[in-house]
């Protein structure tokens, strides 16, 4: 893979680095009703990875560390990469809580130039990143590059309720469409295995409100997304996708070259 020059724009991305932000991470988005949000976040993870115990997992934009931590606690060996020093050192915080510091990398890193060998780890994921990349057919590519197994992300979709208030986000936030996703696995060498889609109601008011009431939107929620329609307008999707097996004839080096 050729070297490059510049860094990938990622939106919002002094904003992300600052101390502060890191500090109210958790606090700001997985209390009161958040706490859905984390635990929805979290089996998502879990369904797609499992069993962990034994694999060498790669997380790309680690932050504080919510999952790098679980799938620690469950046996899995841990790297997990950020670009904020601020969200690392939170990060390793909760690895030495949760006793489980010797089974995580904390690495301070760009995703569009992973430093690792190819073929290097049983899977990769990245939560909460995609809407913030510019480029994410970089990302993808480095993901798959390095992967000899799975590459789990989510999105935030184009056609939900979350475009009602996405301007107003602080970082800004990249929508995708269906054909959008497909498109960025297939270019990156990958094919899709699973996929699953969810939150009619967008993040933003979970936060927003306590946990008893956001209990009860969330069943209205739950009821209305496993409809075709609800489907359809899910704000958030998880998307599985599988590394192709050795006799595929596109490498890594073939893939990480065309996202050039």
């Amino acid at each position: 893979m050729s070297a490059r020059t510049e860094p990938v724009p990622v939106k919002g991305k002094e904003w992300y680095k600052a101390d502060d932000v890191a500090e109210e991470y958790d606090s700001k988005r997985f209390s009161r009703g958040g706490r859905l949000i984390d635990r929805r976040e979290k089996e998502a993870v879990l369904g797609a990875l499992s069993p962990v115990e034994g694999k060498r997992v790669l997380e790309i934009a680690c932050g504080t560390g919510r999952f790098t931590v679980m799938l620690a606690e469950r046996g899995a060996d841990v790297a997990g990469l950020d670009i904020s020093r601020a969200m690392l050192a939170q990060g390793r915080e909760k690895a030495r809580d949760a006793g489980v510091d010797d089974h995580i990398s904390f690495l301070l890193g760009d995703a569009a130039r992973l430093p690792f060998p190819d073929d290097h780890f049983d899977a990769v994921f990245a939560m909460r990143f995609f809407h913030l990349a510019d480029t994410p057919a970089k990302f993808l590519t480095e993901m798959a590059r390095v992967s000899r197994g799975q590459v789990f992300f989510d999105t935030f979709n184009d056609f939900s309720t979350r475009v009602v208030y996405n301007w107003l986000l602080p970082m800004g936030s990249h929508l995708y469409s269906r054909e959008d996703v497909e498109r960025l696995v297939a270019d990156a060498g990958l094919s899709l295995a699973t996929e699953s889609h969810d939150f009619v109601v967008p993040y933003g008011l979970y936060r927003k409100i306590p946990g008893t009431l956001a209990a009860d939107i969330r069943s209205v929620d739950t009821a209305v997304g496993d409809t075709v329609v609800g489907e359809r307008l899910s704000s958030v999707s998880y998307w599985n996708a599988r590394v192709p097996e050795e006799s595929d004839p596109v490498t890594a080096a073939e893939r990480a070259s065309e996202a050039e």
